[in-house]
């Protein structure tokens, strides 16, 4: 029995009307009515009598949909157990205060069957050697800028273009800014962090720093935005970071502007797991960005390193579409 049929089924049921369950399962009205049809040529039986008005079941799609039920729950059930049963979902969301701790947060209440271990590794570059070998589930990071490419047995999803602001001293002049416009950076030294495990975020810098004309001050080998900020209080210099981190007492951060500097995240995992958890968590990631509004670019001037704007990242009209192949583990929508 095809539990797909049962549940629209079910769903038909409760509304009685064609357009209203075809919305909530997301489908076609049409697509819905050809596979009620489809349902009941293969039962042998008409489960619901309908015409341009009026959908009602017949008594044998009362029995059906009852059954229906008890079927569609006790699957629900088992793949409950099935999730608990299974070994943590280690997530590695590369340090304190990014895109990836914020969904390693909606996960959990959202993966309520599934157990979460979060660590913060090394950055991506690091991580990526854990994630091959199987040390950890899934990673974040840019797919680009690391030097290396990335190995064929990883796949990967675009979840989200963050927009970067520059992190200052609180008493640095442009931090009464409400928006600090790009070419105005260009009169400050700027603090560069190039942590080799980091690799992929010291490329962006330096792209974002060449594109405008920045010019770098200090280099410093920290790691983590704790030393990040650490940095900008001790040698009072802008940096760029998250718009969306806590920053410390004495550091603030400015959204940019002309152009808004996007950075590209993206969650990896293996291919080919036959995880449950694992394919849950990456469809409920897909789903967290897309209600965040995370894949499409603002309104406003925006820009991305030329490798990931011309890569597999955008598409006409600039928006951003999945880099994962064909044979991923991601659920199909």
């Amino acid at each position: 029995m095809d539990l797909r049929l049962v549940r629209y089924a079910v769903v038909l049921a409760d509304e009685l009307h064609f357009a209203r369950a075809a919305a909530r399962l997301l489908i076609a009205q049409q697509t819905l009515s050809s596979q009620i049809s489809r349902l009941e040529s293969r039962l042998g039986v008409t489960l619901f009598l309908r015409d341009r008005r009026h959908v009602e079941l017949t008594r044998e799609g009362e029995l059906f949909v009852r059954r229906g039920r008890e079927l569609l729950a006790d699957a629900s059930d088992l793949l409950g157990e099935l999730r608990r049963s299974a070994p943590p979902l280690r997530v590695d969301v590369i340090t304190e205060g990014l895109t990836s701790g914020v969904i390693a947060r909606e996960l959990r209440p959202r993966l309520t069957d599934v157990t979460l271990e979060v660590i913060q590794g090394q950055g991506f570059a690091g991580t990526v050697s854990a994630l091959v070998e199987g040390v950890v589930d899934l990673a974040f990071g840019r797919i680009n800028g690391t030097g290396e490419p990335l190995p064929r047995s990883l796949r990967y999803q675009l979840v989200r273009l963050e927009p970067m602001g520059v992190v200052l001293p609180a008493g640095h002049e442009l931090a009464h800014r409400a928006r600090v416009p790009m070419a105005e950076l260009a009169a400050y030294p700027l603090l560069l962090h190039t942590a080799q495990e980091a690799a992929e975020w010291l490329d962006w810098n330096q792209e974002l720093a060449t594109a405008f004309g920045l010019r770098v001050g200090r280099s410093l080998h920290g790691h983590g935005r704790g030393a990040a900020n650490a940095a900008v209080l001790a040698y009072r210099a802008p940096s760029f970071g998250p718009l969306e981190a806590p920053m410390p007492d004495g550091v603030v951060v400015r959204p940019v502007v002309d152009p808004v500097p996007l950075y590209p995240f993206s969650v990896f995992w293996r291919a080919g797991s036959k995880s449950i958890p694992l394919r849950h968590a990456i469809t409920t990631i897909y789903d967290i960005a897309t209600e965040h509004g995370w894949l499409v670019p603002p309104r406003d001037d925006w820009w991305l390193p030329e490798a990931d704007r011309r890569g597999s990242l955008s598409v006409p009209g600039g928006l951003p579409r999945t880099a994962a192949p064909a044979d991923d583990t991601r659920p199909r929508r």
